[in-house]
């Protein structure tokens, strides 16, 4: 039976400094999220059980020790809510806490954005008249950069990775067809002469390999860092950098609960062969093809539509829930996913409430009509921007939301909740509760740790490496029974 789908969501925002000559990235992200943090930035990062350049096919290529945010004075903080926010390549990043449901993780990951949002409220009061900071929750400036989305799934460590690469890689090339941001335009040399107005993917352009363990640079549809942030022997994290930042919730849900769903259905070989012939050049097709008509060409020699693939992969899916699975979680993903897939097969733009690339479609055209804008006017590019920009009051989606454009899966409340509050269902709990409650005993954090300094001869490391340990209902009782950091340690060690 495959383990638990634990999952996050790592999201790199794009950040700018409109009318500011001496815009620094770096700084000013730093400067962003230590406005939010306050006093929680003096908790440092644990970088003691990191490895980023394990891979999990099997080596680790030996490097010197490159510089971490600590040592570059860069902001990098544990969030009550149990989430991580920090500067990551001139960039701020939030990785949500670890969630259970791919409902939960919609939550904490719309948190994210107005975390975002407030830190924006807050660092304006730090800056000079005339000076402001921008975010956008999306993953190209539009200049030939891109700055990624990255999911996370716990996975089996007995699973052969080389099985995770083929039974991944035809999904990952065709699930973009419901988890697109849209993009205006293309970059990269592949889209050169094509005559590209608009596509399906924000990321597609910026892929050049299959399997790899780079992020920024020859990115791979597959990434092999074996860094599992939980116990080694028992799993794997499954690092996929592939996907677009979601603003949909439809699309977050998904993009998310479909791939746990597939990840599980790979632990139980339940799967066929469906691996494609030339997976990137496949992958940017895809993206390319806003009619959903062109089809790719499959191992076998079959020549099929991404959709198609799809619903291959929901077929086996549904099955894979009747027989081994009928969780309401997974019950809730797949039909789900059949009505999308359902909405894409009759008239792909008639899903402009639930994903992303249709809803920014619509917008764009409604301009281009109102004003006849051709494809390559720059205002264009300017209003596919907007619509990622985080501000409620400003971003393009954030309005259409506001006038019930576009379908809502969860509450304002629970994503107001979910700011401050960790979920109770994975170890998140702990960390988050240790942060809110004990924050000047706390040295330390990381995804698997908790360091503590109570005073004592040597500080005290608290090790969470099983994801699903440390929920609400493992420690509320001894949360409640603890006043201190150190009462809490000492009934740990009983």
């Amino acid at each position: 039976m495959a383990v638990p789908k634990v999952m996050g969501i790592e999201t790199e925002y794009g950040i700018s400094g409109p009318g500011m000559p001496d815009f620094n990235p770096v700084l000013s992200s730093s400067l962003l999220i230590n406005s939010y943090a306050g006093s929680l930035r003096r908790i440092r990062w644990d970088y003691e059980q990191e490895s980023p350049l394990r891979d999990a096919r099997g080596f680790e290529p030996v490097q010197e020790r490159q510089p971490v945010e600590e040592d570059l004075g860069l902001a990098n903080v544990i969030l009550p809510n149990g989430a991580r926010y920090y500067v990551d390549h001139a960039h701020p990043e939030y990785s949500t806490p670890e969630c259970a449901t791919a409902r939960d993780l919609v939550i904490h990951d719309k948190a994210g954005e107005r975390i975002l949002e407030r830190s924006l409220s807050s660092v304006q009061r730090l800056m000079q008249p005339g000076q402001r900071l921008a975010i956008y929750k999306n993953n190209s400036d539009g200049k030939g950069n891109s700055y990624g989305t990255h999911e996370n799934y716990l996975v089996d460590r007995r699973t052969p990775f080389s099985r995770i690469v083929r039974d991944l890689t035809p999904f990952f090339v065709t699930r973009q067809i419901f988890t697109g941001a849209g993009k205006v335009g293309a970059e990269g040399s592949r889209a050169q002469g094509r005559g590209i107005r608009y596509q399906i993917s924000q990321r597609t352009d910026f892929f050049e390999a299959e399997v790899g363990l780079e992020t920024t640079l020859k990115r791979p549809i597959i990434n092999t860092r074996d860094e599992p942030h939980a116990d080694p022997e028992k799993y794997r994290r499954l690092h996929c950098i592939v996907g677009d930042a979601n603003l949909c919730e439809v699309a977050t849900f998904l993009k998310v609960g479909s791939t746990a769903l597939v990840l599980a259905m790979i632990e139980d070989e339940f799967l066929p062969d469906l691996l494609v012939e030339n997976p990137v050049q496949a992958l940017h097709h895809v993206s390319w093809d806003l009619s959903g008509r062109n089809t790719i060409r499959l191992m076998d020699g079959r020549r099929v539509r991404a959709l198609e693939l799809q619903w291959e992969y929901l077929d086996h899916a549904k099955k894979y829930v009747k027989e081994v699975d009928p969780s309401a979680s997974g019950v809730e993903v797949v039909q789900r996913w059949e009505e999308i897939l359902t909405g894409l097969e009759d008239d792909p733009f008639s899903l402009h409430r639930e994903l992303d690339w249709v809803a920014k479609y619509r917008v764009l055209q409604g301009y281009r009509e109102r004003d006849g804008l051709d494809w390559r006017d720059p205002k264009l590019a300017m209003i596919d921007l907007q619509y990622h920009d985080v501000r409620q009051d400003r971003g393009l989606y954030n309005k259409l939301a506001a006038g019930g454009k576009v379908e809502r899966l969860v509450t304002d409340d629970e994503v107001e909740l979910a700011v401050g509050e960790p979920p109770e269902d994975t170890r998140a709990y702990f960390r988050g509760r240790c942060i809110s409650k004990y924050p000047s005993s706390i040295a330390a954090a990381s995804w698997d740790s908790v360091i503590f300094d109570v005073g004592r001869d040597t500080l005290q490391r608290v090790p969470t490496r099983e994801p699903l340990r440390g929920t609400r209902t493992h420690v509320e009782e001894l949360f409640e029974a603890c006043d201190t950091a150190a009462e809490l340690i000492d009934a740990l060690q009983r």
